[in-house]
């Protein structure tokens, strides 16, 4: 065997039992051990998956077994392994998560101390090639242990230097949990803010009985939409799995595209932080671009995703860095996304600005109309690529992340999947929908023809 499947570019993830399971985890663990040199101390953390707790109990006995102590911080979502591992002053830290795949799939994501991510060209490719080629540590005589803490507290606590609970008016807010696990922290938030919760699928459900969490699917949206039309709610929120995203919709429940909320985010941060770096993704810039320059700001392009942000807003001390999937990202947050900050900072927005959700972001979406990212399933995507970078010869260029390329009027941007025979379509134009629709369709034609 050659290739371990389940070891993708930033994170791993796979099909449990047959891609991922709890002997294979043990063997992670002890390359995780000697990728980071002898650490002393890793957190577990994990989601309302079926797998995740025998997953955590075959990577923790591949920690004790080399005599690495382990702190299990529990049924928690992704930002509270990235907050608990510098928290807890530990040398490195595991989520299990698939994040919004299907039930029956399962995987990690890894952190350095201080919440250092680690990718596929940081350790992950390294990590699968010592569990193929078996250049494991061996066990030790001197075993860990095992310690369960809860974090919450702490979590809910650190959450509060992001946000000023008394500029948040009684707002009604539809929360959907998406039985993720999501609905704990928003149980134990709750008594902090003066908002009217209306709260749909709280309870956790590792078999997802109303499909799988993730509002970037269209279908995936009913939920949060009826409630707040039923409720007559000034606002919506949605989250994935394991919450590292977070997901808007307005009071006529209408759903926000995440590149909107990245203009209000940065936005809303300059506004106390003038001349701060703003660092965000190559797919969807011109309103970004705009917003961080009329706010006195700094933007900085950085290839998406999460371990190429988090680099780059390192690099350059950024206070924020946003992606229009959804990913949002905090220098005061160990540099890690989270999906709990924007919620309570758009809160504090809508309250402060005394506006309506639907009024904070029109003149964004009018100015810069966006269809939302399309996948077509290609058999070559490389090949498809190359032929538009051909074809499209007069405008201007930029090959941070795929192809982007920007004329006057419009601009449009296609990379590959990282996992999947995917193209992604991301485009915008300058205030005119109808070149939108024609452009999107002209893109679509030529990815898609055979």
């Amino acid at each position: 065997m050659s290739k371990l499947e389940c070891f993708k570019a930033y994170d791993i993830r796979g099909k449990v039992p047959a891609e991922l399971n709890p002997e294979l985890a043990y063997d992670i663990a002890r390359a995780f051990v000697k990728l980071l040199e002898n650490p002393k101390k890793i957190v577990i953390g994990y989601d309302i998956r079926k797998s995740s707790v025998e997953l955590s109990e075959g990577l923790a006995k591949g920690f004790v077994d080399l005599g690495v102590d382990v702190v299990n911080i529990g049924l928690v979502g992704t930002e509270m392994v990235y907050f608990g591992t510098p928290y807890l002053n530990a040398d490195g830290g595991i989520m299990i998560t698939a994040s919004h795949n299907p039930p029956e799939y399962n995987g990690m994501k890894f952190v350095r101390a201080g919440s250092v991510p680690v990718s596929s060209d940081s350790g992950l490719k390294d990590m699968e090639k010592w569990i193929l080629n078996k250049e494991l540590p061996e066990p030790t005589a001197n075993k860990g242990k095992v310690e369960k803490v809860d974090i919450y507290d702490a979590f809910i606590n650190n959450l509060t230097k992001f946000y000023d609970k008394n500029k948040i008016k009684p707002l009604k807010v539809v929360c959907d949990a998406g039985n993720g696990c999501v609905g704990i922290a928003l149980e134990k938030i709750e008594k902090y803010l003066p908002i009217e919760m209306i709260k749909v699928h709280f309870e956790p459900n590792g078999d997802f009985p109303n499909g799988v969490p993730n509002p970037i699917l269209p279908e995936n949206r009913k939920y949060s939409i009826d409630a707040i039309k039923k409720h007559n709610a000034d606002l919506g929120v949605a989250w994935d799995g394991d919450y590292d995203r977070c997901f808007f919709f307005d009071e006529n429940g209408e759903f926000i595209e995440g590149y909107y909320i990245v203009g209000l985010l940065a936005k809303s941060i300059l506004k106390s932080n003038p001349g701060a770096k703003i660092v965000h993704d190559p797919r969807l810039v011109w309103n970004t671009l705009e917003v961080v320059k009329e706010n006195n700001g700094v933007a900085v392009q950085s290839k998406s995703g999460h371990a190429f942000i988090k680099e780059v807003m390192r690099r350059e001390n950024a206070i924020y860095g946003g992606e229009m999937s959804a990913h949002h990202y905090f220098r005061d947050n160990a540099y890690s996304d989270s999906g709990m900050i924007p919620f309570l900072l758009v809160l504090q927005l809508i309250s402060e600005e005394n506006k309506k959700l639907s009024e904070l972001v029109g003149e964004m979406i009018s100015k810069y109309p966006c269809p939302g990212e399309i996948n077509s399933t290609v058999e070559n995507p490389k090949a498809v690529i190359e032929k538009l970078d051909k074809l499209f010869t007069d405008g201007k260029k930029d090959y941070t992340d795929g192809l982007s390329v920007e004329f006057d009027t419009w601009r449009f941007n296609v990379r590959m999947s990282n996992t999947e025979p995917l193209i992604r379509l991301n485009l915008e134009t300058r205030g005119n929908k109808k070149l939108m629709e024609e452009k999107t369709e002209e893109l679509l034609k030529l990815i898609r023809e055979k």
